[in-house]
C-alpha cells in the first residue's frame, strides 16, 4: 500500500497522525495537507486508499469524470479491506524511528473522515479529527450495505473531534443531530464544531475552497491533537 509520510526537520520523536485524504486519493491538495501537518510536529503518513484498485501513485482527477471514479472505487472496497489498511499504517507508525511510543492519532477528510472515525475504533488511537465525515450518520462506506462505525461508539477510547460545515448537504443537520446523540448514548469523549461552509471547505482549490473556516478548523485540530496526544 503506497503511502505518503512527512516528517519535521529536526530531530526526535514525535506524535504519529494517520490521515486519510479524501475520495480523490493523494491528490497535491492533501499533500500539501500533509507536509502543513508534519510541520507543526508530527510523523505523517497518508495511505492509497484504493490501492487495491488504482496503480500505486494515482492521485484521482479533481472534476465530476473523477468524482464518479473515486466514488465506484469506494463503492468496490469493503469496509474490513479499509480495516485492514488502517491497522497495517498504524503498525507502521508505530514502528517508524521518529514516533513516540504510544502516541497516535488520526485525522481525515469526507470519506477520510470516516475513515478516520474507524481508526479511532482502535485501541491505541489516543485522538481523532473528522472533517465532514461522510456517511458516519447512515452507515454508508465503501462495499458494505451498513459499516456499522456509529453502532461501534463505545468501543472508541480516545477522544474525538468532530468538524462540519453548516452548508453540507452530505452530513446535514439531522445527521449531525444522530452523531451527537449515538456519541452522547456510547459516553464518548467528543467536541463538535460547526463552520458556515460547504462540504470539503478545507480544499484548497475548487469553488468551496473556505480560507478563513479552515484556518480556524486548522488551529482547533492543531491544539486538540498537542493537548489530548502531546500533554500525555
Amino acid at each position: 500500500m503506497r503511502t505518503f509520510v512527512a516528517a519535521p526537520k529536526q530531530e526526535g520523536k514525535f506524535p504519529g497522525i494517520l490521515l486519510y485524504s479524501d475520495i480523490f486519493q493523494l491528490t497535491p491538495s492533501t499533500l500539501r495537507c500533509c507536509a502543513r501537518l508534519a510541520g507543526y510536529g508530527f510523523v505523517v503518513a497518508a495511505p492509497e486508499i484504493y490501492h487495491r484498485i488504482e496503480p500505486a501513485g494515482t492521485p484521482i482527477p479533481f472534476d465530476d469524470e473523477g468524482r464518479t471514479r473515486g466514488l465506484a472505487d469506494a463503492a468496490a472496497t469493503t469496509v474490513a479491506e479499509f480495516d485492514a489498511d488502517c491497522r497495517a499504517v498504524l503498525d507502521y507508525l508505530n514502528q517508524h524511528p521518529g514516533v513516540e511510543a504510544g502516541k497516535l492519532g488520526a485525522t481525515g477528510f469526507c470519506i477520510g473522515g470516516h475513515l478516520a472515525f474507524r481508526a479511532a475504533l482502535q485501541p491505541d488511537v489516543l485522538a481523532t479529527v473528522c472533517f465532514y465525515g461522510t456517511g458516519i450518520h447512515n452507515g454508508k462506506l465503501g462495499k458494505d450495505e451498513n459499516a456499522g462505525s456509529l453502532a461501534r461508539a463505545s468501543q472508541i477510547r480516545g477522544e474525538l473531534l468532530l468538524v462540519f460545515g453548516a452548508l453540507d448537504p452530505h452530513v446535514p443537520e439531522e445527521g449531525r443531530s444522530r452523531i451527537q446523540s449515538e456519541l452522547v448514548r456510547a459516553g464518548a469523549t467528543f467536541t463538535m464544531s460547526l463552520y458556515p461552509a460547504e462540504h470539503a471547505f478545507m480544499r484548497d482549490e475548487g469553488p468551496r475552497y473556505d480560507p478563513e473556516a479552515t484556518d480556524l478548523a486548522w488551529s482547533e485540530m492543531i491544539e486538540f491533537f498537542r493537548r489530548v496526544i502531546c500533554a500525555r
